[in-house]
């Protein structure tokens, strides 16, 4: 009797534990409606030749398989990049290519491209004569060239490109020359990790300050370095369109190089020892040398130091020599900055930032240019007596914008625009760019040179309105040209006339799916010159509807509501609804409430959206605004948690009093901060259903020295790291939670271990909750098998707890 009472029960825990733990094996697949969605075809991506005559289209491929996730990749110095290719893994490629004329016409298929082409690093020669890419194949990266006038390609490499640092190669300005990064002959086989260790791995800090935040994939011992030194060595090689070719200078962990503009010399940064274990490879020290173009050294510009010490804040920079550019308008001409305050943001600086200068024959001192008062942003060049460097603040969120005299270096700058930049409704646009004889991007003038263009989103109470301004340079004043006008979104791609005001703009309305346009703004015309297919025409009458409404402080809000095919507001009853949002910080609350997103847009997804499950029977609240606000000296992660609360209850109630929501039935998700976001809300609210959070962090003291926008450390501010912790109130939480994460999440952040500790939490303290890792995904997700699964997973999980909740 024992033994039959022993055989039962043992039975009987099989089965307990069997409903518990095993669900169905395998990657699962959503309904049909969605397969088709995640399936549907990528639309070709555009390129426009420097001159304005040609566009390429580049066909994008289908999602890749878990079995190409699953190649072997190396993770070392804060990069991920394939051993077999020398190149990056996971990277996005085209399949092949196409011209047109500018006008849409004689679109042909380019011939002599490789079998099976995997493309990357499309460039533009400077005469738009000739294009270049990569194709990788299983055992490298070779270097392809595109004749135009044939539409012909023909093979230039083997498979030899370097690319693990992204730096596969560049045209120089005669348009007949590569500079590319190849594997050094005779490298031999890489070297191999000993089976026992010759002993312990040792950190030591002697006092001295070295806080930084978390990163992934570093380097962490010997071995790790000699493997990182055999991958990323590359050695410089020039080669013209015959494949004549040389060396140029020695081999060395060259991060970047860049060609002066007249092709005599070549501005290389190196990567140099001693490496580090806590932090990436950009802030190993670095060598910034000037060679000609026979490899020898004509100047060394900067040896930078380890770069992991620096000083607390957004604002913090390193001293010395950084940011090197050569001025695009002259023929050889180097510009750098210098911080004045130590690269601190805490000391009191009348002036943070000094301008330096370097003309050919680089033998002379550098000229000492302007000084800033916030921190350096860029430059941008126009001609002899005319360009724009910016500055900003993040604490402030101030910017501004100065007009400069690169001819008298002594001369003062002169304001141009100063602005909030986070206010969307008051900026001015961006300045446009022709390519110059140089092949480099520089300010786009008006035949006179008196006038420039600015285009912009158009940011409005009603949403995007994309416009294009010409601005008067002596006056200071603005023209519209044109704004994009409902029914449609349009928005401004390229000006590629500016006399004659022709523009090419991307267009779209809900009903129209996506093309591109030659607009004449001048006299009002419009030409379609891509017949591009809707890849959703399966959407093409689901509801859309910008949603405006308040926070119970009177922040404005907003998002973008979908409602399934057919479904009629005030006569069908509420839907189950999905809440997306991630939050968004600001020091103002006028501009946490500017309205984001335009009424017009087509509806376009990507394959993980929550748009999708508007196809099951869902009303979806898209981007629905989640700001953070801490005006003066309040910083927003002070009320974290009260503001996410308010935001969430303001969006349910908005739909409840629409009509289209079941306040019962509401759940919430996000990615990676807003997956942060969905743990806290179901942490401290009551207002949803369920959740389901993918790839986020929910310990914040695993990310001590900062996070996201939060520049206080842990130790300064110990009270909101613990409160913002979703995982220090998992004992509280009662809302079934789905985690979902990349089981090789490569964010820094969002380690995996955030969402298995967080999992062990709440399981331990008796939540419903699920974890489900995808196994070789990074931070997003990009196998079919995965994203699939993913879906399945999600829409699971909200038909049980959401959509037949109590049912």
């Amino acid at each position: 009797m024992h033994m039959k009472i022993s055989s039962f029960l043992l039975v009987a825990v099989f089965w307990v534990f069997s409903g518990i733990a095993q669900t169905p094996s395998g990657y699962q697949l959503p309904p049909q409606e969605i397969i088709d969605l995640v399936d549907a075809p990528s639309t070709p991506s555009i390129s426009i030749s420097p001159d304005n005559q040609v566009i390429l289209l580049t066909e994008s491929p289908e999602l890749p398989s878990i079995d190409e996730l699953a190649m072997e990749e190396l993770r070392l110095g804060g990069i991920r990049f394939d051993p077999r290719t020398n190149g990056p893994s996971r990277a996005g490629f085209g399949t092949g290519l196409s011209l047109m004329n500018i006008d849409g016409t004689n679109l042909r298929q380019v011939s002599g491209m490789p079998d099976n082409p995997r493309i990357r690093n499309t460039r533009w020669t400077a005469d738009g004569s000739k294009i270049a890419f990569n194709h990788t194949t299983d055992n490298g990266i070779e270097l392809w060239v595109v004749d135009v006038a044939s539409a012909s390609a023909k093979r230039l490499t083997g498979p030899v490109v370097n690319d693990v640092l992204g730096t596969a190669y560049t045209w120089l300005s005669d348009n007949k020359t590569i500079i590319y990064s190849a594997v050094p002959e005779n490298r031999g086989p890489a070297p191999t990790r000993p089976r026992v260790a010759s002993g312990p791995v040792m950190q030591e800090s002697l006092g001295r300050r070295a806080a930084v935040r978390t990163f992934q994939d570093l380097i962490s011992d010997r071995y790790d370095e000699e493997i990182f030194d055999y991958y990323v060595t590359s050695q410089l090689v020039k080669i013209d369109l015959d494949g004549n070719s040389r060396n140029l200078g020695r081999p060395g962990v060259i991060w970047s190089y860049n060609d002066s503009p007249d092709g005599n010399y070549l501005l290389v940064t190196r990567i140099e020892k001693p490496y580090s274990y806590i932090v990436p490879f950009s802030r190993f020290p670095q060598r910034v040398e000037l060679l000609d173009m026979n490899g020898n050294t004509v100047r060394l510009l900067a040896e930078v130091p380890l770069t992991d010490d620096l000083p607390q804040g957004f604002g913090a920079t390193r001293t010395g020599p950084r940011s090197f550019t050569w001025r695009a308008d002259a023929p050889a001409t180097l510009y750098w900055v210098e911080a004045l305050d130590g690269g601190d943001p805490a000391v009191e600086a009348e002036y943070r930032e000094q301008i330096f200068s370097l003309q050919a024959p680089f033998t002379g001192d550098p000229v000492a240019g302007f000084k800033l008062a916030l921190r350096y942003g860029g430059i941008s060049w126009g001609k002899d007596d005319f360009a724009l460097v910016s500055e900003s603040w993040r604490a402030t969120r101030l910017g501004r914008m100065y007009i400069f005299n690169p001819s008298d270096p002594g001369s003062e700058p002169r304001l141009l625009f100063e602005r909030s930049t986070e206010d969307r409704y008051n900026n001015p646009g961006s300045f446009q760019f022709t390519t110059n004889e140089y092949g480099r991007g520089v300010l786009q003038f008006d035949r006179r040179g008196r006038k420039l263009y600015l285009a912009g989103p158009g940011a409005s109470p009603e949403g995007d309105r994309p416009f294009v301004d010409e601005f008067d340079i002596r006056s200071g004043e603005t023209t519209r040209l044109w704004r994009s006008e409902a029914p449609y979104f349009e928005t401004p791609v390229r000006l590629i006339d500016a006399d004659r005001q022709l523009v090419i703009t991307r267009r779209e309305s809900n009903e129209v799916h996506p093309n591109f346009f030659l607009r004449d703004m001048r006299r009002n015309r419009l030409t379609q010159i891509t017949e591009l297919p809707d890849p959703f025409p399966q959407l093409r009458n689901v509801y859309k509807e910008m949603v405006h409404y308040e926070r119970n402080d009177g922040v404005p809000l907003s998002g973008t509501l979908y409602l399934p095919e057919g479904y009629r507001i005030g006569v069908d009853d509420p839907l189950p609804t999905i809440l997306w949002a991630y939050p968004r910080e600001f020091k103002s609350a006028d501009a946490a409430g500017q309205v984001s997103g335009s009424p017009y847009t087509y509806t376009r997804i990507g394959v993980t959206s929550p748009v999708i499950l508007v196809t099951q029977g869902y009303a979806v609240l898209d981007n629905a605004s989640f700001p953070i606000v801490g005006e003066g000296d309040e910083e927003p992660n002070d009320t974290f948690v009260d503001q996410l609360v308010a935001n969430g209850q303001a969006a349910i109630d908005k739909l409840v009093e629409m009509g289209v929501t079941d306040p019962d039935r509401v759940g919430v998700s996000g990615h990676s901060y807003g997956a942060f976001m969905t743990a806290n809300l179901l942490s401290h609210s009551d207002a949803f259903a369920a959740g389901v959070a993918r790839s986020g962090a929910y310990n914040r003291s695993l990310t001590p020295f900062g996070f996201q926008a939060e520049e206080r450390t842990y130790w300064q501010a110990p009270e909101v790291y613990h409160t913002m912790s979703p995982f220090s109130f998992a004992h509280q939480m009662k809302t079934p939670m789905l985690i979902i994460h990349g089981a090789d999440d490569n964010n820094s952040g969002t380690f995996p271990m955030q969402s298995e500790r967080y999992y062990d939490a709440l399981r331990g303290h008796g939540a419903t909750t699920r974890l489900v890792m995808l196994p070789h995904e990074s931070h997003g997700y990009r196998a079919r098998e995965s994203v699939l699964h993913m879906h399945y997973e999600w829409l699971n999980w909200f038909d049980r707890y959401v959509k037949n909740k109590d049912r």
